[in-house]
């Protein structure tokens, strides 16, 4: 083949038009709708055609139509607004002055596989890239310093569409990088950064990408380099993609890719936080610089890592979590092993919940919790979840206790509501919803919105989602040769002014897409009422390999068919964030029947509430936390446990129906002589007043800021003062510790009496523990009491501190308390030895534990 050179052309603007490429080139437009206004108004069919990509649309446009808009006054004053907007965006930040205990040099990488930014910068699959997404636009808007690692996939996550029979099929489009919102990251001398990652037997280069997300730089990595060969240019072929080999590749560059990267953009966080367990190898990037530049040890070289380092968990499902044969890892980190002078068994035992378990799989997780300063489930539940789901990495210690915390998942709120709704919530909420969207106070005012301009704004927006689903199921019976009867009667589908239900999301069989099915003929009835008919849209996508998912798609695109049922219940092809957008805007209620607890938060519902629709979940992940707040949706049982699945499904699909017949249905039904459904709009600002201030990521980031961001920094900092020396006291002190562990434990317990005792007395308590070669000030011994369980065990106890009395001759210390007697009952109580050391992050921090 004969060798081709490249080239590449860029749009030429008239001068008064220069201002658009700068407004063009920072996603900051995604949520500022008078941005995505002068947009559309340069040419609305090309915009829509482009995929609302304003890069793409400039490059397209002709230049008699950029010549008419270079002399439009009207045009050009709004692209004036806009152009001031996005500097003064760009020039303020008082994310310091309101945190002044952040140390001087603060600053996070955000590490993720995907990214959710917008429809046109196709790099996610789901709500994990949609939640990262969000995260760097609430960072933006909060001004924290705050950069994106990610990967720059060629062929992005698979467009869908559906054959004949309605089964699943898969189109990978390339993405065209020219024409969307990024650019190479480039050196002090201006020049294109390409970085080298190790692979066996060779050098992978990536190119370094950078796409601008308000104040947040995303940095992004691409191995489709000429020098590479065939095999490692498709490491970033797809998201998600290939086998177990291509998977371990992406999360090598990834995680390694991205420290090397951040090393060439010369910067230099504070915290490094793992979004999922993908980019875990990260850790072992920066312990490999440690031993290779400044002879550290690998131990001595964690506690510096270990201390800055911080892990999201996403996953309450063992298969959603990346784990790699011990062979896959030994050949691809043989050589890694002999630079920082470790066997590969001891890489394998960081990535084992059981370090002994030869043949227990390495998991990417397991290596991100034992090898972070923190950790975090996404909801309150999930915190659970993960505690029960994880507790063999922190074997005897109470399950309670374990060290995972939660931070609830949010969602950024200007991305997701319509313009309408955001002119109506400046109208009577003021400017602080888009300032200060975590402040309660501002979202009261939810209730001096009229119901008449609320429900109004509200029926347009379900209009045009009625446009919009007819115009798509025109679109996917058209591409499947559909006759033309068909093809009009897709432009008569649905009822703008009918209860409108939608379920958007991945065909994971766990989220249950089909329940609305198990009673096929009971459902039907609910939406062929002929006094007050439902409609339902449903969206989403299975993964490639997920043939139950897909039977799933394929059992709802038949109900969908039949012909009694087509005006009622339509699904839309290839879902994306676009298809989002209009569905959580448009419809009246937001439908999620995940098998509880296997929904670690869910966003989907919250952008929903953000735009007054009212929810109906099961209560699993973030819904546990707001079905609570007060009357905003609907919960479809109380969390309760079944024998089987199929008695679940049976139960739980009986109370959805009932739930739509008895309730749903007659609220939204009942109207006033002027045709407003009082007690509907009276729950809609119910569920935006109550939802709102606490579901964003504005709050969400903001708590990862001063919950761990903040306090891993200074800890960090701490630790690498003095060349370190506090850091390698950890270390030393560690494997001191560890090695003397097997000889600790209790030689004599003993207490007062404990028959009888009365409320407000005290229960003595003494424990005589031997600790070998260690002190008492290496140990905190604690009294650990509360409720008896049936099997005369203490599951959820409370631990109170001995104070140490003295020594004898035998390395025997002994220590002393009093339990409170504070209730009434049968309690019990025991004793047990925990390392403590003043530079631990946390209690738990070394797994360790003896009990008497």
């Amino acid at each position: 083949m004969a060798k081709v050179l490249k080239y590449t052309v860029v749009p030429r603007l008239p001068g008064r038009l220069e201002k658009l490429l700068p407004i063009a080139n920072n996603l900051w437009w995604t949520w500022d709708h008078e941005a995505i206004d002068l947009f559309h108004r340069i040419d609305p069919d090309l915009w829509t055609t482009s995929l609302q990509n304003p890069r793409r649309m400039l490059g397209e446009m002709g230049q008699v139509r950029l010549d008419e808009l270079a002399k439009d006054d009207s045009f050009l004053a709004h692209l004036d607004r806009v152009s001031t907007r996005l500097e003064s965006y760009m020039g303020t930040n008082q994310w310091r002055q309101r945190n002044p205990e952040a140390p001087a040099d603060f600053g996070v990488a955000y590490f993720s596989a995907e990214y959710g930014l917008h429809e046109s910068v196709r790099i996610y699959s789901g709500g994990l890239g949609v939640l990262a997404g969000d995260h760097l636009k609430a960072a933006s808007d909060l001004g924290i310093p705050l950069v994106g690692i990610g990967l720059l996939y060629r062929g992005g996550y698979f467009q869908q569409y559906l054959n004949a029979d309605g089964w699943q099929q898969e189109t990978y489009p390339q993405n065209d990088f020219y024409n969307i919102a990024i650019e190479w990251a480039r050196d002090a001398a201006g020049n294109p950064i390409v970085i080298e990652v190790e692979y066996p037997h060779r050098r992978v280069k990536a190119r370094v990408w950078k796409c601008q997300v308000g104040r947040v730089p995303l940095y992004l990595l691409d191995c489709d380099h000429e020098d590479n060969t065939l095999e490692d240019r498709a490491i970033t072929a797809q998201l998600y993609g290939g086998d177990r080999e291509t998977r371990i590749r992406q999360e090598i560059l990834l995680g390694m890719g991205g420290i090397i990267a951040l090393q060439a953009l010369d910067i230099h966080p504070t915290t490094f936080h793992m979004n999922e367990g993908h980019s875990a190898f990260m850790v072992l990037q920066r312990i490999r610089d440690l031993v290779q530049r400044d002879g550290l040890t690998f131990d001595q070289s964690i506690e510096t890592v270990k201390a800055g380092s911080f892990f999201t968990t996403h996953t309450p499902v063992p298969a959603g979590n990346d784990m790699f044969d011990g062979g896959v890892i030994g050949h691809y980190f043989k050589k890694y092993c002999d630079d920082v002078k470790i066997s590969v068994d001891h890489l394998l035992a960081l990535g084992r919940q059981d370090p002994s378990d030869q043949r227990e799989p390495f998991c990417m997780t397991v290596l991100a919790l034992k090898l972070s300063a923190g950790a975090n489930g996404v909801s309150k539940l999930h915190g659970e979840v993960a505690r029960n789901m994880w507790s063999h990495t922190w074997r005897d210690i109470p399950e309670n206790e374990i060290p995972i915390f939660s931070v609830t998942n949010g969602i950024h709120i200007r991305s997701f509501i319509s313009r309408d709704l955001s002119d109506l919530y400046d109208r009577y909420l003021g400017p602080g919803w888009i300032n200060r969207p975590d402040d309660q106070s501002i979202w009261e005012r939810a209730d001096d919105i009229p119901d008449t301009e609320i429900w109004r704004t509200h029926e347009r927006r379900r209009e045009r989602l009625v446009d919009f689903a007819r115009r798509r199921l025109y679109q996917q019976y058209n591409n499947r040769g559909m006759g033309s009867a068909e093809l009009r009667s897709c432009l008569e589908v649905l009822d703008p002014g009918t209860l409108t239900i939608g379920f958007a999301r991945r065909f994971a069989t766990y989220k249950r897409a089909t329940l609305i099915l198990q009673n096929i003929e009971r459902f039907r009835k609910i939406l062929l009422d002929p006094d007050r008919p439902v409609q339902f849209i449903v969206a989403g996508k299975a993964h490639p390999q997920d043939t139950a998912g897909k039977q799933y798609i394929r059992d709802l695109y038949h109900f969908a068919r039949d012909p009694k049922m087509r005006n009622n219940f339509i699904f839309v092809e290839d879902y994306d964030i676009n298809v989002a957008r209009y569905m959580v805007q448009g419809v009246d209620c937001w439908l999620n029947t995940p098998r509880r607890p296997m929904e670690a938060s869910g966003t989907s519902g919250m952008k929903a509430a953000a735009n007054g629709a009212l929810n109906i979940s099961i209560p699993d992940g973030w819904w546990c936390e707001a079905e609570g707040l007060g009357v905003n949706g609907w919960s479809i049982g109380k969390g309760e446990r079944y024998d089987t699945t199929e008695e679940q499904d049976k139960v739980e699909s009986e109370a959805l129906y009932e739930i739509l017949e008895r309730e749903v249905v007659p609220i939204f039904y009942d109207r006033g002589r002027d045709d407003l459904p009082r007690h509907w709009i009276e729950r809609m600002k119910t569920s935006i007043r109550t939802i709102c201030p606490i579901f964003n990521t504005y709050r969400m980031v903001q708590e990862y800021a001063e919950r761990f961001y903040i306090p891993c920094s200074k800890r960090r900092n701490d630790l690498m003062q003095t060349k370190r020396a506090r850091a390698l006291t950890l270390a030393g002190w560690k494997s001191r510790v560890r090695q003397a562990w097997p000889q600790v434990h209790f030689k004599k317990v003993q207490s007062g009496g404990t028959e009888g005792l009365p409320v407000g007395s005290k229960l003595p308590v003494t424990a005589e523990v031997f600790l070998g070669p260690l002190t008492n000030s290496d140990v905190t011994v604690e009294v650990y009491y509360g409720d008896l369980d049936p099997q005369g065990q203490i599951p959820f106890g409370r631990a109170m501190e001995l104070d140490f009395q003295d020594k004898s001759t035998d390395s025997v210390f002994t220590f002393e308390g009093a339990i409170p007697c504070d209730r009434t009952g049968e309690l019990g109580f025991t004793f047990r030895v925990i390392p403590n050391h003043p530079d631990l992050a946390e209690k738990h921090e070394l797994a360790l534990i003896a009990w008497a």
